[in-house]
């Protein structure tokens, strides 16, 4: 195959083709001499890396393995959510005697049809996806890309040299080897969305935020779920008593075994979980044992710095740079906070570091991670098991709060923790009724170094959710130095259901 490399004209800009034009041997290639960017990975980080290389060159290239449209996208978080929207209406039928709708028994649910229509949305939100490289033309390469040292990789055969190179490869499920022989029985978030119906049972393995989400999606579509995770926590849970009331609230919809191993065999034709004595019979397994960064044949190893026991090298979290060389990494790919706002946020920083002359430092977000259960799961902030000895602890359970009774959502706890004097919000860990909400307020309160009485002057109108998180900072407020008379931050509760 010949290589021209041939600079364009004007503005420094390079024009060259791509495999996906099946070129031949015979054709003459043009490709650029140095491109300022070339982003590997055309996920979330890289598609917000490629919003900012595009606002300060025009001398980039992207480069992507496999589908386009970012994970979240085709087999993550946007089909999920529309998995269990559709469950969370159709338990909604539960309730209905107790506010006086008769005739839920009649009511079925049509799995092959929730699954269209989960398909059918996901495909409208992968399509949103694609604009962004599609305009691009034959700076938009299809293949997978190896590096040969800082500033060199190979992509379908041929060398590509850049001033800075960004790793946004994103990650995958993972499925230990054994299980691959099982095929089609075992499941993973990539494959379960595309199944045309689902079978009668289904083991989940693994507990951490996919995994709860999902066993109680299908648990309440009416398919018989048993979950296992060998580790005693739900969802990534610290606070003892959080994950406590969670694992309580979720063995009410589905079988629950934590702190146990399982183990997989085919017997008699058919499936069996094991967890020491006790077996468990299914027909597919969900494996939902965290996902692995995709740096399997990379070429980490050629940028000549060590890397840890996961394959991976130092990242700095406020440049995404790697060590000092100019190359930086985003996203899953590098093993920190695999979601979806962080990999925006770590694109963003190593797409406007790439293109500028010395790396800029950024304050990253206060940590947030919500999980879509019903009652939902989220930590904000500083988790309880990183909390410093004296730390104060505020806690609300829903069971009386009025405006929970009202709606049947009456389940869960929330637990806040701030400083002892000062009052500053730390965190919190919750398993509760709108918890991707109140997460949020405290995430913007923490984000702020707001204080148990700057929460407490803020209005809270009634009857609303949020009068909980009140209640919860009301008992923190009592552990503190008192506010001065004129504070309304000092105001208490009534003492009734009714008002409070």
């Amino acid at each position: 195959m010949i290589l021209a490399v041939q600079l364009a004209a004007q503005g420094g800009s390079t024009a060259f083709h791509t495999n996906s034009c099946n070129i031949s041997d015979e054709e003459e290639i043009l490709v650029s001499e140095t491109f300022d960017v070339i982003i590997i990975g055309a996920g979330t980080a890289g598609l917000a890396a490629l919003r900012e290389v595009k606002k300060r060159t025009d001398n980039f290239a992207i480069i992507n393995d496999g589908p386009w449209g970012t994970v979240c996208a085709r087999v993550g978080c946007m089909p999920s959510k529309a998995l269990i929207e559709a469950a969370k209406a159709f338990h909604r039928r539960t309730s209905f005697e107790e506010f006086g709708i008769q005739g839920a028994h009649c009511l079925t649910p049509d799995i092959a049809a929730v699954l269209r229509r989960v398909r059918r949305l996901r495909d409208d939100f992968v399509a949103s996806t694609l604009k962004a490289t599609e305009v691009l033309g034959e700076r938009a390469i299809s293949g997978r890309a190896r590096l040969l040292e800082a500033g060199r990789l190979e992509v379908n055969g041929r060398e590509l040299r850049a001033r800075n190179i960004i790793i946004a490869t994103g990650s995958r499920p993972v499925v230990p080897s054994p299980w691959l022989a099982l095929d089609t029985q075992i499941l993973t978030t990539d494959t379960l969305f595309e199944q045309k119906t689902l079978p009668d049972r289904v083991a989940i393995i693994g507990l951490g935020a996919v995994g709860v989400e999902m066993a109680q999606a299908l648990g309440r579509l009416g398919i018989e779920v048993t979950a296992f995770s060998e580790s005693d926590t739900i969802a990534g849970l610290s606070d003892p008593k959080v994950n406590a009331v969670a694992a309580e609230l979720f063995a009410d919809e589905f079988r629950v075994h934590l702190g146990k191993r399982a183990d997989l065999r085919v017997a008699d034709g058919g499936m069996r979980v094991t967890t020491g004595t006790q077996e468990t019979a299914v027909d597919a397994v969900l494996a939902s044992l965290g996902r692995r960064p995709n740096i399997e044949n990379l070429g980490l190893e050629t940028l000549g710095i060590p890397l840890n026991e996961r394959g991976l090298p130092p990242v700095d979290p406020h440049t995404m740079q790697i060590a000092d060389l100019p190359v930086f990494m985003a996203g899953d790919a590098s093993g920190m906070r695999p979601l979806l706002h962080e990999a925006a946020d770590e694109g963003h920083i190593a797409g406007i570091n790439a293109t500028h002359p010395t790396p800029i430092r950024f304050d990253r977000r206060t940590p947030l991670a919500i999980v879509f259960t019903d009652p939902g799961i989220a930590i904000v902030g500083k988790k309880h098991t990183s909390l410093p000895r004296g730390t104060l602890t505020g806690e609300v359970r829903f069971e009386p709060q009025s405006r929970a009774r009202m709606a049947q959502r009456n389940d869960g706890i929330l637990r806040i923790y701030a400083e002892p004097g000062s009052g500053k919000l730390l965190g919190a860990e919750m398993c509760s009724p709108d918890a991707e909400h109140m997460a949020h307020l405290l995430a913007l309160a923490i984000d702020r170094s707001l204080t148990v009485h700057d929460m407490l002057r803020m209005p809270f109108y009634h009857p609303v959710l949020e009068e909980g998180l009140r209640t919860a900072l009301r008992e923190l407020s009592k552990q503190l130095p008192h506010c001065r008379e004129s504070d309304l931050a000092g105001c208490e509760a009534f003492g009734a259901q009714a008002l409070d």
